[in-house]
């Protein structure tokens, strides 16, 4: 075991460092860290008891006033240059990444790991509100902030550590979960992984490493995977709705949705438990729309239930789960146009959240249109799923397409946001000014229409900014 009595975290501002930040700083370790800009996260840390630098120099590794015992970075997002990593190396301090230190973190704990290409941020957030709400008090790490808890970790005292668990750079391969959930596969992260083979593979590795692995059985790609596991002779459930059980009889259903309806602003769910310890039928509301949303309580009702929790308490805590920042999460109301923010970044996401918003304002049957403030994510996905971005992309009613957000990237020749929009069916406007974007929403909405900022990037920083463009119109 690595020495955790003070530890510096680099890019300690990012969503999975504040998160494992908060728990050393809840075991009572000292914490430094460096980012290149101030941030909600960075002084929520700083607030907490946090030493934090901005920007990068290797003095920082003496913030505490001494050598910390262990430096942790994200070996894809920090570059080997890094000054603080540099001299980490040269003065022999033990060098983690996120993964190995969230490793350490959960020793001891009954482990439950949630992973897939999609949900999993929405699918953890789920899990550890019904475990609270069942009297778990699990620790947890999330990728994104509870909106209730307005935290994405936790150092509880229950024995249930719940985290997600990231492909993207194979790290998810550090754990060992008791519970393993993959919510869905679908190629991503190609520029990481080379072939959609070895994509796929990494949830097959990530399988064998649990003790009970559970796969949604409406995703045909986590499906197969469970089947393959259960070759290999593991342990797998599956969750899911009866369609989709009907057509994977292999895979014991675990959890299946058997009725869905829609009461006022709420959808009430029931889901036929097939557990070895419990079995019945559960029922909870929901607040957040979609289908994609509704298997994903599944998949937290049934992981909780299998690391022992009671299923009545269980959705309890569904039923006032209230959602996680930047997954649908309403911004504001001017003069009857809505604005929400999701971080939806693939076609598959774009396309989930675009009819969960399709079919909001259908339900309320006031004409509305749905409207898309939308931000590519990195130029080789961009590049990869440039149809697939237009058909999701075009079942809002008009869409607003910001310039690639090209985060760690360099521009690639020929590959812009105007290879999504030509291919797209419903009105686009290619907007490369994004501070003119807000001006550009709020002269499109009408009263009854929803207003979506959609991406992984920067965009999200102008729901506000449309709001105050709306009140100005």
């Amino acid at each position: 075991m690595t020495d955790l009595s003070r530890v510096h975290l680099i890019g300690i501002g990012g969503a999975g460092m504040s998160g494992v930040a908060h728990i050393l700083l809840d075991r009572g370790a000292t914490v430094t860290g460096s980012d290149a800009k101030d941030s909600r996260p960075v002084r929520a840390l700083k607030a907490k008891g946090a030493t934090i630098a901005l920007g990068h120099d290797e003095a920082n590794l003496e913030l505490s006033g001494q050598l910390p015992t262990a430096v942790v970075t994200s070996f894809a997002a920090i570059p080997q240059d890094n000054p603080e990593l540099v001299r980490a190396k040269r003065e022999g301090i033990p060098l983690l990444r996120r993964s190995d230190l969230l490793a350490e973190l959960m020793e001891g704990s009954t482990q439950l790991l949630l992973a897939g290409t999609h949900g999993k941020t929405s699918t953890t957030s789920m899990a550890v509100v019904a475990l609270q709400a069942a009297g778990e008090d699990p620790s947890f790490a999330i990728g994104g902030q509870l909106n209730r808890a307005g935290t994405n970790a936790h150092h509880g005292h229950g024995e249930v550590f719940v985290a997600e668990a990231d492909e993207s750079d194979a790290s998810l391969l550090r754990y060992s979960p008791d519970v393993a959930v993959i919510t869905n596969i679908e190629p991503d992260h190609l520029d990481f992984y080379g072939t959609r083979e070895k994509y796929f593979q990494v949830f097959d590795d990530f399988a064998d490493l649990a003790k009970h692995v559970v796969v949604c059985l409406d995703d045909d790609n986590a499906a197969q995977c469970g089947e393959r596991a259960m070759e290999r002779g593991l342990t797998v459930s599956g969750y899911g709705t009866a369609e989709a059980a009907a057509r994977h009889p292999r895979i014991p259903a675990g959890a299946v949705v058997t009725g869905e309806r829609q009461e006022g602003e709420h959808a009430v769910i029931e889901v036929e438990l097939r557990t070895e310890r419990v079995s019945g039928d559960v029922m909870y509301t929901m607040a957040i729309p979609g289908r994609h949303m509704v298997l994903n309580s599944a998949a937290a009702l049934l992981a909780g239930t299998l690391v022992g929790a009671d299923p009545a308490k269980l959705a309890q805590g569904l039923s006032e789960f209230t959602g996680v920042r930047r997954r649908f999460e309403f911004k504001g109301d001017v003069d009857g146009v809505r604005v929400y923010d999701d971080y939806a970044h693939h076609p598959t996401e774009v396309d989930a959240v675009l009819t969960a918003a399709r079919d909001k304002v259908v339900a309320e049957g006031e004409g509305g249109r749905v409207i898309v403030c939308f931000q590519p994510h990195l130029y080789s996905r961009t590049r990869e799923f440039a149809s697939e971005f237009a058909a999701a992309l075009s079942l809002s009613d008009e869409c607003i397409l910001l310039d690639i957000y090209g985060a760690r990237e360099t521009p690639v020749e020929g590959v812009t946001s105007r290879i999504i929009a030509e291919q797209m069916t419903v009105p686009v406007r290619l907007e490369p000014d994004f501070s003119a974007a807000p001006a550009t929403v709020a002269s499109v909405a009408k009263p009854g229409d929803l207003v979506l900022t959609m991406g992984a990037g920067s965009v999200t920083l102008l729901a506000d900014e449309i709001l105050d463009a709306l009140q100005e119109a």
